[in-house]
């Protein structure tokens, strides 16, 4: 029994390390062999710049419509090659009343809700354009980002172009602002690291933007629009680049009971993706793209959640068990540092103290707690495309 709990033991902690840090190493030195043997040629903008479609799906935005027309109006575009079309499916607020103030701006309406996803199938018919852009009502563009993004597509093998997400922290500091707003410069990394290997992989719905013959129509019931629509397109040959100079600007949750509802949803897209895009596990198909996929994204929504928690009460049996071992008592006695500095990192943002150290250990058994969570909530998923909006 020993060596058979042993043998889980490390391969768990391998497994663990290998997601959350390894990987990063790893690719960080991949990245740096090709770039020595294959350095990366610049990209510039094409002449002349091609017209656009900047496409926002909103439910009952009434309270960012005017800074989010206001952020489109200070874009560094030419004014006749960016069309901005909104399409408000099921929107009950003075949404459509307040875009009707701008009579330059596409406004697409159907009173039944029936999700992001469904609202962008219905939308895509209506894009004339042959990039489109995707952004969130409540998330801000900096001035440069559609140049930024077109630069990219001048890379003829580049179909999708995924923005950066930054977050916004409001002055409040917050465990979830925090939290995330270190997830994301570590997640920023790391895109940035899988685009120069290969591709990126997925896009985040806040800035990305796709070649629009591309798209193709998604399941309504899916969660994760934008992971997906992403990566249907690399798996039909084309790459996903990352451009971090065309950056979102977005709010992070009021709190974290709102930010867990956003990280359950994820993860369980993240769920639902892994099952409806299982070819991509087909390391033989897909080379490159697979590896990435499954080592920044899989493991992350599968099996290493599972196996971190598992680590706990292991390490404790062994080191039980094994009473001449000090490898495992040192090792449950970091285990046991790691989870009460969480623990105080939970404690202290309830008191909203500010102690932004703690909210690193916090937020990672967090989100690795909403992976689990995300298991149940899939499992009563009722098939709609729709979900609760998550409080900024």
């Amino acid at each position: 029994m020993t060596p058979f709990l042993q043998t889980l033991f490390w391969l768990a902690i391998i497994i663990v390390f290998y997601t959350y840090i390894g990987y990063g190493i790893l690719l960080y030195a991949l990245v740096k062999i090709k770039e020595k043997s294959r350095p990366d040629q610049p990209l510039t903008l094409p002449v002349p710049l091609p017209e656009v479609t900047l496409l926002i799906a909103a439910y009952n935005e009434e309270k960012v419509i005017k800074a989010k027309m206001d952020n489109c109006a200070l874009l560094d575009y030419p004014k006749d090659k960016l069309h901005v079309m909104w399409v408000t499916d099921g929107s009950t607020d003075s949404t459509n009343t307040l875009l009707a103030a701008y009579p330059e701006t596409t406004v697409l309406f159907a009173p039944e809700r029936k999700g992001k996803t469904a609202a962008l199938n219905r939308a895509m018919p209506y894009v004339k354009t042959s990039y489109t852009i995707f952004t969130d009502a409540n998330t801000m563009l900096n001035a440069a980002s559609i140049k930024e993004i077109m630069t990219c597509f001048t890379d003829p093998q580049t179909g999708c172009v995924a923005g950066e997400k930054r977050i916004e922290n409001k002055g409040k500091d917050n465990a979830a602002a925090g939290g995330e707003g270190f997830y994301w410069r570590y997640e920023s990394k790391l895109k940035a690291w899988d685009s120069k290997l290969h591709s990126a992989v997925g896009a985040a719905g806040e800035l990305f933007a796709i070649r629009t013959e591309l798209f193709e129509n998604i399941p309504e019931d899916t969660l994760l629009d934008d992971f997906t629509l992403s990566l249907r397109i690399a798996t039909r040959g084309y790459k996903i680049a990352y451009r971090d100079k065309a950056y979102a600007i977005e709010s992070g949750s009021a709190d974290m009971q709102e930010e867990q509802k956003r990280k359950v949803r994820i993860a369980a897209g993240g769920l639902q993706a892994i099952t409806r895009l299982k070819d991509l596990l087909n390391i033989f198909k897909y080379g490159s793209l697979s590896f990435q996929y499954i080592s920044h994204r899989v493991l992350r929504w599968s099996v290493t959640p599972v196996l971190l928690f598992l680590l706990f009460p292991l390490n404790l049996l062994l080191a039980t068990m094994i009473q001449d071992s000090i490898m495992y008592k040192v090792i449950f006695i970091l285990q046991t540092i790691f989870y009460l500095l969480a623990c105080l990192g939970a404690i202290l943002a309830t008191k909203q103290i500010k102690i932004k150290i703690l909210f690193i250990p916090y937020y990672f058994i967090f989100m690795n707690l909403s992976v689990l969570k995300a298991f149940f909530y899939l499992k009563k998923f009722n098939g709609k495309g729709t979900w609760e909006k998550v409080k900024r």
